[in-house]
């Protein structure tokens, strides 16, 4: 069962005087990536924020807002009256040269910087256990779109890896005969250079024995068999975060594809050899979705 790096999850609750929403973007990332806005009443928490997010969502780079509102009472502000008043002057004086009225001149002070500032206050233990839950929500809906997700990007790995495996085949039943057109090859090669009595029967025995063996591709089809078994036992384990090992697994894969393609001297091979690549490459694409 695999997991998508691509999700979106989001969980809203209001209690007591406090209405909390949480949206939480996912998408593909090498490792965990966070860009986190929260509010200030929030800062206190934000390492344990940091911490439910990376170890629920385990990669990917991830996008989370939060925002709580308070309900009922207004936000508690203070007035720093000291600055608005080293602000008063200064405005007053331009007012007066400008010859402008003045009646409005509170309302300008009140939305020059740092005038108005919010409360320190920030969320209590029982708040905190509250919005947690919220949290935990959001993350736990994100991880549901990205198994339904991962559902797809299986079924087409799948896909990808039973080509591959179809197309072995054909070369495993080619190789018979590749071995024979060798053979022939050079005995032709050699009659029409040496004459039909010009060589040693016996040494070229030796000598395709050796050729055929150094252009044998039996061993790199039983490895690329074995590496299409695992990377389908990987699929269907139960561990969430594969990604990275089924890219690995991947690598091999295409490791015995090049080489089988370097080793064949056979025109109808290798169009195998190219085609089992293009399917490599589109698993390769895929895999880069998986958590």
């Amino acid at each position: 069962m695999l997991h998508s790096m691509t999700g979106y999850g989001r969980a809203e609750q209001t209690l007591a005087d406090k209405s909390y929403l949480v949206e939480v973007r996912s998408l593909n990332g090498k490792q965990f990536d966070l860009r986190l806005s929260i509010p200030a009443l929030l800062k206190p928490y934000e390492f344990e924020v940091r911490n439910l997010l990376n170890e629920g969502l385990q990669r990917g780079s991830v996008e989370c807002t939060i925002t709580i509102k308070q309900n009922g009472a207004g936000k508690p502000v203070s007035i720093n009256t000291d600055l608005a008043k080293a602000y008063y002057e200064p405005v007053a004086q331009l007012a007066a040269e400008l010859k402008l009225e003045t009646g409005d001149i509170l309302g300008t002070l009140l939305k020059l910087p740092d005038v108005i500032t919010p409360s320190t206050e920030v969320l209590g233990d029982e708040d905190w256990k509250c919005f947690e839950n919220v949290l935990r929500d959001a993350i736990a809906e994100l991880n549901r779109h990205r198994l339904d997700e991962g559902k797809s990007i299986e079924e087409d790995l799948v896909l990808r890896i039973t080509n591959i495996e179809s197309h072995q085949t054909t070369v495993a039943g080619l190789e018979p005969a590749r071995r024979t057109k060798i053979r022939e090859g050079l005995i032709k090669l050699l009659e029409e250079n040496l004459g039909a009595d010009g060589y040693d029967a016996n040494r070229l025995e030796q000598e395709l024995i050796y050729y055929i063996e150094k252009m044998d591709i039996s061993e790199e089809q039983v490895r690329l068999k074995n590496h299409c078994d695992y990377f389908r036992s990987v699929l269907t384990d139960t561990e969430t975060g594969k990604g990275k090992k089924l890219s690995f697994i991947l690598q091999e894969i295409g490791r015995e594809i090049n080489t089988t393609g370097s080793k064949a001297y056979d025109s109808t091979i290798q169009k195998c050899v190219i085609l089992m690549k293009d399917e490599l490459e589109k698993a390769k694409e895929q895999i880069l979705n998986v958590l």
